[in-house]
């Protein structure tokens, strides 16, 4: 998954060779529970061959009467649609108009896949941020969208939000039943948040609420029609119709959520059965109310959760080896004695292409944070959503999967993020410290660049905006690549160099030679294990 350019036809080469992002997270905070009553959707896309670049589509003036479609995840050419006669500037998920469009995919009853429609879930997310200036607006068009031309992927959850509210619309095809989609989607009550993670999360919904709860007239029907639902309208819940929820599911899926929800919310270790996939009747709400306002750092740090401090932590178990690596490297599950293991699958993930934080703020133009790769090692940077150029990057042309660019915000990325992995807790925590100190100015710079474009013409606030997002990206690679530099001296051949105030120490002698040198070898859990396995072999006798 390499780009999305100004009309879809240069997809077909880029997505070739990509599997679908079906493994996402999004996070979502109403106006009313964030610090700045900005509204924030967060979204990693995670897929082991997504290239992470900042898509950028830029209206023409001389639109065509139609647009081809090619399906997002593989490049397949679907077919032509009507193209809209007013577009409008988008930068990443995120358009002009502040309107942001995530998703993740949860997947679903195989039988409502119709490989034969018109249009995919990617297409239906770039394509409608093209055409709409509000999350109402969004809903509607992706369903005359879905059911003019056919949807041929599987079931998705999508956040729709502007600077005014968050909606999860949860679709699925209607396979052989006929075309488009069968759908419900849900306002958030301002004031809450809420998350999805691959598993629909909508159960009952309210049939007599169009302001806050909206639906396809067949949604109940077609799930009766299929034998997959024999009670009454009111007690209908679309996630166990549409997607019956298993171990994976939970564990895999939902266990994202509440540790989302624990971090900002009271209660909700009540869950933790739920979350390890042990208690399918105990499930968590769709929303919950902070227990204080959640600020866009704090949203931030979510996306790099690896269920630090509970059942699920990644970084104790003998599987993070000796330095406490908080990963697991694919496959998910594994067999020993005829026993099935599953390893954890965090929100922050080693195969992240490109993630973000949109900020939709009422009366300012959006902010879409937006950084690459994983979440855990990499940084946000702020990008204006009425950008008229992308910094290079980022930019969609510079790189690939399988072509290393020197000047890629990717590849630089995960240069730092490979090597921390190799001693996770020591070199982590310097990356950490750069996250934090670029992340922490970024934010604090906000208020002043939002200051000084209000005191300009709109076209000069404009220019004023974009550059500011392209210079602001660009040194944020720079100052990754010194970072890789440094880590590289200090961490090299398993050693870690002492330092000063002033720098890297030396013998004294002038000639540039390490006078401190410290090995912190193993931590006592790996040591304890190797004991036990081979103590025999390497035990010193005296």
């Amino acid at each position: 998954m390499k780009r999305f350019n100004i009309t879809l036809a240069a997809a077909a080469m880029i997505m070739a060779n990509a599997l679908p992002s079906s493994a996402c997270t999004n996070f979502i905070v109403t106006r009313g529970a964030s610090t700045d009553s900005s509204v924030m959707v967060s979204y990693a896309a995670d897929s082991h061959q997504l290239y992470g670049c900042l898509y950028h589509y830029m209206p023409s003036r001389r639109a065509a009467r139609t647009m081809p479609v090619y399906e997002w995840d593989t490049g397949r050419y679907i077919g032509d649609i009507a193209q809209a006669a007013q577009t409008y500037t988008t930068v990443g998920n995120m358009n002009e108009h502040s309107l942001i469009i995530t998703e993740t995919t949860f997947g679903g009853r195989h039988e409502l896949e119709n490989p034969d429609g018109g249009i995919d879930y990617g297409s239906l997310i770039y394509i409608t941020l093209q055409r709409a200036r509000t999350a109402r607006e969004a809903i509607r068009i992706i369903v005359d969208l879905a059911d003019t031309y056919g949807y041929c992927s599987s079931g998705e959850s999508f956040t729709i939000a502007d600077p005014d509210e968050a909606w999860i619309m949860e679709l699925i095809g209607r396979g052989k039943q006929g075309k488009g989609i069968v759908w419900v989607a849900r306002r958030i009550p301002d004031g809450y948040v809420s998350a999805h993670a691959n598993q629909a999360r909508i159960t009952t919904f309210p049939k007599d609420d169009p302001e806050n709860c909206l639906y396809s007239d067949d949604v109940v029907e077609l799930a009766r029609s299929m034998g997959w639902y024999e009670g009454t309208d009111e007690d209908f819940s679309f996630a166990d119709a549409y997607a019956p929820l298993d171990f994976s599911a939970m564990r895999g899926c939902e266990a994202r959520v509440w540790s989302f929800f624990r971090t900002v919310a009271d209660d909700m270790d009540k869950y933790v059965d739920y979350a390890m996939g042990h208690n399918p009747d105990n499930r968590m709400p769709l929303w919950v109310k902070p227990r204080t306002k959640v600020s866009p750092k704090m949203v931030f740090d979510a996306m790099r959760d690896h269920y630090e401090g509970t059942p699920m932590d990644m970084t104790t178990d003998l599987g993070a080896g000796g330095h406490g690596l908080p990963y697991r490297w694919r496959p998910m599950n594994f067999e020993v004695d005829g026993v099935e293991y599953c390893n954890e699958r965090a929100t922050a993930t080693q195969q992240t292409g490109f993630w973000l934080v949109g900020q939709a703020r009422k009366g300012k133009t959006g902010i879409l944070w937006f950084g690459v790769d994983d979440a855990a090692t990499s940084c946000l940077t702020p990008i204006y959503c009425n950008s008229t150029e992308v910094a290079e990057c980022i930019a969609e042309d510079n790189g690939s999967m399988l072509d290393y660019s020197p000047t890629s915000a990717f590849w630089i990325f995960n240069r730092v993020a490979n090597f921390a992995y190799l001693r996770y807790d020591l070199i982590a925590a310097d990356v950490r410290k750069s996250i934090d100190q670029w992340e922490n100015d970024k934010l604090s710079q906000v208020a002043r660049i939002d200051a000084a474009a209000a005191a300009m013409s709109p076209a000069k606030a404009r220019k004023y905006l974009t550059e500011y997002s392209v210079n602001t990206a660009q040194q944020l690679f720079d100052r990754w690549v010194e970072l890789d530099r440094y880590l590289l001296v200090k961490y090299i051949d398993g050693n870690v160099k002492g330092e000063n105030a002033d720098g890297f120490i030396d013998n004294g002698n002038g000639r540039d030679i390490p006078g401190k040198i410290e090995w912190p070898g193993y931590n006592e859990k790996w040591k304890r294990a190797v004991a036990a396995d081979n103590g025999k072999v390497l035990r010193v006798v005296k």
